[in-house]
């Protein structure tokens, strides 16, 4: 037995590896530009998530990023249509393509809306033993039609949590949305404006940070000791 499994007898020491310093630093950096999917949470003609979103969409593409907005009309609802649904097709297509995303949403009811929750339902946690959000970055937006509130993010923040992404500290919270933007749809300058120009340039940072370390950073003991197999299984439960 050895002096490890001694001190430690639960541990599977085949399995066991202490974080290194040099693995955080990739072998070969990524050239191109970086990839950012953008969500936002509304249907309406003038929709304010769509256009804090299509806002933060022009500063990414200034900053050098390839940039793709979802439009979530036609989208289904989850388990109403087989996966194999043209918009579901695209937007899992987009989910896989990117190493970043934002997630805008206008609270409604105290809440994002199901517009929003919708799109990230149909993002899968996992195909087979692969968990296509995994390690990626993402920022939070909303937009309210009231005093500011954090509501959305909030709750937007626990689902990046869960689908195991690297979600940046700083967030965009735009109150009464409809005082922010003209009428062509461009955002007025403010101190909101500008704290938008400050997640995006920061999601950029965090995304450049990591996407090439993204599988070491989620390397995990607990899935080193399954087989691809067990792992497929486990997380690719009948849902509920």
């Amino acid at each position: 037995m050895s002096k490890l499994t001694n001190t430690l007898p639960h541990l599977d020491e085949h399995c066991f590896k202490i974080p290194q310093q040099e693995l955080l630093t990739p072998q070969k950096l990524s050239t191109h530009p970086l990839k950012i999917l953008m969500l936002y949470g509304s249907l309406r003609e003038r929709s304010y998530s769509k256009l804090l979103t299509l806002e933060g969409a022009k500063l990414l593409e200034a900053m050098g990023a390839e940039v793709r907005v979802f439009d979530p009309l036609g989208l289904p609802q989850p388990d109403a249509a087989p996966d194999t649904h043209p918009k579901v097709q695209e937007l899992r297509d987009l989910a896989a393509w990117s190493e970043g995303m934002v997630w805008c949403s206008p609270e409604r009811h105290g809440a994002m809306t199901g517009i929003m929750k919708s799109q990230i339902d149909w993002i899968p946690l996992s195909i087979g033993a692969v968990r296509p959000t995994q390690g990626k970055t993402l920022a939070v937006m909303e937009v309210s039609g009231g005093s500011q509130s954090f509501n959305a993010v909030n709750q937007m923040r626990i689902l990046g949590r869960w689908m195991r992404m690297i979600t940046i500290p700083n967030q965009s919270s735009v109150a009464k949305a409809f005082l922010e933007f003209e009428e062509d749809g461009r955002m007025k300058p403010s101190a909101y404006y500008d704290r938008v120009v400050d997640v995006m340039e920061e999601l950029l940072k965090f995304t450049l940070m990591t996407r090439d370390i993204a599988s070491y950073l989620v390397d995990r003991y607990s899935e080193r000791k399954e087989s691809a197999d067990e792992l497929s299984k486990r997380v690719n439960q009948k849902s509920l």
